[in-house]
């Protein structure tokens, strides 16, 4: 079959390769003709969209779906059935939400996946082309419909994570993409995601990592991680590596392990964690060893300068110890960047100034505030399913800068202006200002930085 697997535009700051359609790829190459189409990196719209259906003529169309991407999606899922193209979805919505995605797109989706694809897809594939005479049935993580009735197969989370291969970077390219990848900010160009693990044991309320890639840590082997930098570096021309792993460093003897490996390899790179570690995985062995090998940024997830807060979303530390941890990290000589929530459920005008506060006297070079969202299938969601309290979100705005939910007792004006006040007095602090200018790369960097102000400040 000619497959085409696509990641939707939407209005993401982040321009970076997608790891998850890069290992389905790798898996559905064999045996199949595809193609990676990443809609923001081309700047192609819904409305572009069936331009590149006529071009590309696929048999059958993946797509990666988050819940901000619904809307979008059910435009380019219309365009596919119009030319009778199959349809098939993957990712975080269908995960977390796997009747809801069905019921959504109703009309126009004829699979989707829940949980890891990789062996569910190709086993698609080829159950549609005729090479293959398994059952639906026997498909791990499919979801279809038959009439009215909705089928969903258990997910499989594979535990050799060697033996799915690398994504397919000669498909994705990395070497093409912009200046605009997480974290905003870099040291080398270009950069290149990879992830040496899955899994979270953790149970943060808003999050749903657990239910993505499960509970277990799953990690590759040194010699998996380490052929694929070194392949990256030589083929691709990649100068940085931005580590997009949950949990890298949670098993320290395995991150410890990688770091002196990674030193043999001597290679002139530099690295950041743009995606966030655990604050209690860190030890003084470890961050030297991260600085030796050209580690310079790392983000945590604070979340919130209040304790009560803290304890709300079930984050597992406090302010004080959050205060220790970036102490250590800064003993080394490793900037810090923080990640925030705003308007957590039952979360207070109050609890917010102290997070303000709290990220202007922790030594962070950056944070970011995001708005909370209610992702499908974590317990905070599920605590506002049960409480009647999700009908207001309007997902055609569910991206963190727009604050698609609200807490009680405050409107949406006074929590983006409390977004918008946290940024304004992190960033235009003299100091910070003139920290942050100095890393900006090229002009094309200075713009992409331009309009996420624009979408992070300036919109409503």
């Amino acid at each position: 079959m000619k497959v085409l697997l696509v990641k939707p535009y939407n209005r993401s700051d982040h321009i970076q390769p997608s790891l998850g359609l890069g290992y389905l790829a790798f898996s559905a190459r064999k045996g199949h003709e595809v193609e990676i189409l990443d809609c923001i990196k081309e700047r192609l719209k819904p409305s572009d969209f069936p331009r590149a259906l006529d071009r590309i003529k696929p048999d059958l169309v993946g797509v990666q779906c988050y819940t901000f991407d619904l809307y979008n999606i059910d435009s380019m899922l219309r365009e596919c059935k119009a030319r009778g193209i199959i349809t098939v979805l993957g990712g975080p919505h269908p995960t977390t939400a796997p009747r809801e995605t069905l019921e959504f797109f109703r009309e126009t989706l004829d699979f989707a996946f829940q949980g890891e694809a990789e062996i569910g897809f190709k086993k698609l594939l080829d159950k549609l082309s005729g090479t293959s005479s398994a059952e639906l049935e026997e498909i791990p993580g499919l979801l279809w419909r038959e009439k009215e009735k909705i089928f969903t197969n258990p997910s499989l989370f594979i535990e050799d994570l060697d033996s799915l291969g690398l994504p397919a970077w000669d498909l994705i390219k990395p070497e093409e993409y912009p200046e605009a990848q997480h974290g905003a900010f870099f040291k080398k160009f270009p950069i290149a995601p990879i992830m040496a693990t899955r899994g979270c044991p953790f149970s943060c309320t808003f999050c749903a990592a657990n239910l993505i890639a499960g509970k277990k840590l799953r990690k590759r082997s040194l010699g998996s991680i380490l052929g694929e930098i070194d392949m990256l570096y030589t083929k691709h021309g990649i100068r940085e590596f931005h580590i997009v792993d949950d949990n890298f460093t949670l098993d320290r003897n395995f991150a410890k392990d990688f770091m002196r490996a990674l030193k043999k390899l001597n290679l002139n790179i530099s690295w950041a964690v743009p995606n966030g570690i655990r604050i209690d995985t860190l030890d003084d062995e470890l961050l030297e060893l991260m600085k030796e090998t050209g580690l310079y940024l790392i983000s945590l997830g604070i979340e919130s300068g209040s304790d009560r807060v803290l304890a709300l979303m079930k984050k597992g530390t406090t302010t004080e110890k959050i205060r220790r941890s970036v102490e250590l990290i800064r003993k080394h000589k490793i900037d810090v960047a923080g990640f925030f929530i705003m308007g957590f459920p039952g979360e207070t005008v109050s609890d917010m100034e102290k997070t303000i506060k709290f990220s202007l006297e922790l030594d962070l070079i950056r944070a970011n505030f995001f708005t909370y969202l209610p992702f499908p299938g974590t317990e905070s969601f599920e605590g506002l399913k049960r409480d009647g309290k999700l009908d207001k979100i309007n997902l055609k705005k569910f991206y963190f800068m727009n604050a698609a939910f609200v807490p009680e007792g405050m409107g949406r004006d006074t929590l983006k202006g409390l977004q918008r006040k946290a940024f304004l007095k992190f960033f235009l602090r003299p100091g910070i200002f003139v920290r942050n200018l100095k890393e900006i790369k090229s002009p094309r960097h200075f713009k992409f930085l331009f309009e996420r102000f624009i979408r992070w400040i300036l919109l409503k």
